[in-house]
C-alpha cells in the first residue's frame, strides 16, 4: 500500500490496526525486562542467572515504554485532529483512568491483605488515595507500582499538546510545537534543573516528536521537512537511550543487565523503522482482528504485570523451574489484564461512545454545521501504554 492508501484506511477507519500490535509487542517487552531481569527480589536471585539465553534481548526490553512514546505521539496527534480541549481531555480520562483505579486497589490490596513483600512501596492508604488521582509525583508521593512513572510522562505530554488543541492543529503548527520542542530538548539535554525535566521532559521529548512526524507523514504524506524531524529526533532517542541503559548497568552492574551499547542503538533505530514503515503504509496488511484485542490488552498487562509476579513468581518458585514458574504469570497476568478489560474499560468507553452518539443523533439546527465539521477519531486507544 503506498502512502496515499495507507491516508485514506486512516480517514476511513480511524484506527491503524498495526499500531495495536506494536503496542502490545512494547508491553511484552517491558514484561520481559521486569521478569527476566530487573526483578531480582520476586525471583530471590539474579534473574538473568535465571535466564541467561534471553538475559540481552530482555533487557533491551527497558526501551519499551520508549516506543509507547513513540506510538503515543503519533495517536494523541491523529485523535486531537479537529477536536475540542474538552473532547480531549474526556477521552484520557475514560482511556487511562478505570483500568488504573482498579490497578492502585489490586496493588493495595496485594500488600495490605497478602504476605507478599517484594516490590512493596511501603505506602499508607492515604498515599494510595493519591496515586488515584495519577498526580501522586506532583505532591512527592511514590508511585504505587513502579510502571506509573511513565504515565506521569504521558500526562505531561497531554498538557503541552493541548496548546495545540487551545491554539488550533494545522500542519505548520504542529511543525512549528515539534521544532520548538526539539530544540529544547537538545539544549538542555543533561540538564539536572527540576523545571527542565517536568516542562521540557528532554530524556522523552523525541519520541513524542517522532511519533508525531510519522503521523503528519500519514495525513500528509512523507515529506522532506517531516523526515527531518524525524532524523533529528531519532539521533536525539538514541542518545537518550544510551544514557538510560548505561545509567541502569551502572546501578546493577553488566552482569545483570547485558545489554552492548551497538544493540540499544540497533533497537531505537528498529522503532523508527518501524514507525516509518506504518507511515509509509507498509504494514497496512496486519488486519487480522484479533490485533484489536492485543491492543486492548496492553494497557492493562502493562499495569497488572508487576503484581501478578508478585504473587505469583514467590508461590511456584521453589515448585516449578523457572521457564515454567514465568509462563504461568505470564499468562495469568494476560487473563487478568482480559477481565480488567471487558469489566473496566470496555463498559465505560461504551457508555461515553453511545453518549456521543446519541447526541450526535439529535443535534439542534444550529449544531449541525459544527458536528458536521468534526471528524471521527476512533484509535485514540493506541496511545497509551
Amino acid at each position: 500500500m503506498n502512502g496515499t492508501g495507507s491516508r485514506e484506511a486512516l480517514r476511513g477507519s480511524g484506527r491503524l490496526a498495526e499500531l495495536d500490535l506494536l503496542r502490545f509487542l512494547a508491553a511484552i517487552a517491558v514484561l520481559a525486562f521486569h521478569y527476566f531481569i530487573a526483578f531480582a527480589s520476586v525471583w530471590g536471585e539474579r534473574p538473568a542467572e535465571l535466564f541467561p539465553a534471553i538475559s540481552t534481548v530482555s533487557g533491551l526490553g527497558i526501551l519499551g515504554v520508549e516506543l509507547f512514546f513513540m506510538i503515543s505521539g503519533f495517536v494523541i496527534l491523529m485523535s486531537i485532529w479537529g477536536r475540542g480541549l474538552g473532547a480531549f481531555a474526556l477521552s484520557r480520562l475514560v482511556r487511562l483512568f478505570p483500568a488504573y483505579w482498579v490497578s492502585v486497589a489490586v496493588t493495595a490490596a496485594v500488600y495490605g491483605l497478602t504476605a507478599a513483600t517484594a516490590l512493596d512501596p511501603k505506602l499508607s492508604l492515604g498515599e494510595y488515595g493519591i496515586n488515584l488521582t495519577m498526580l501522586q509525583r506532583a505532591f512527592g508521593v511514590y508511585d504505587a507500582n513502579g510502571v506509573y512513572w511513565s504515565l506521569w510522562v504521558e500526562l505531561r505530554f497531554y498538557v503541552l499538546i493541548s496548546i495545540l488543541v487551545i491554539v488550533g492543529v494545522t500542519l505548520n503548527r504542529c511543525l512549528v510545537f515539534m521544532g520548538v520542542w526539539l530544540l529544547a530538548a537538545g539544549f538542555f539535554t543533561g540538564s539536572e534543573e527540576a523545571w527542565v525535566d517536568l516542562v521540557v521532559m528532554p530524556k522523552y521529548a523525541a519520541y513524542f516528536v517522532g511519533g508525531m512526524a510519522f503521523f503528519l507523514m500519514t495525513r500528509f504524506g512523507p515529506r522532506l521537512v517531516l523526515w527531518c524531524l524525524a532524523g533529528i529526533s531519532g539521533g536525539l532517542a538514541v542518545s537518550a537511550a544510551l544514557d538510560r541503559v548505561a545509567g541502569r548497568i551502572e546501578n546493577v552492574g553488566y552482569a545483570a543487565m547485558p545489554v552492548p551499547e551497538w544493540a540499544v542503538v540497533a533497537t531505537v533505530i528498529g522503532f523508527y523503522v518501524l514507525m516509518a514503515m506504518v507511515a509509509l503504509g507498509w504494514l497496512g496488511w496486519l488486519r487480522w482482528r484479533g490485533l484489536v484485542v492485543l491492543g486492548a490488552l496492553t494497557y492493562p498487562l502493562y499495569l497488572f504485570h508487576t503484581p501478578a509476579a508478585v504473587l505469583i513468581v514467590p508461590a511456584l518458585r521453589d515448585t516449578l523451574p523457572p521457564p515454567l514458574t514465568a509462563l504461568v504469570t505470564v499468562l495469568a497476568a494476560m487473563a487478568f489484564s482480559y477481565l480488567v478489560y471487558r469489566l473496566a474499560e470496555r463498559p465505560l468507553q461504551e457508555f461515553v461512545k453511545s453518549r456521543r452518539r446519541r447526541s450526535a443523533a439529535s443535534p439542534s439546527p444550529s449544531q449541525l454545521p459544527a458536528l458536521s465539521s468534526i471528524p471521527l477519531a476512533t484509535g485514540e486507544k493506541a496511545s497509551v501504554p
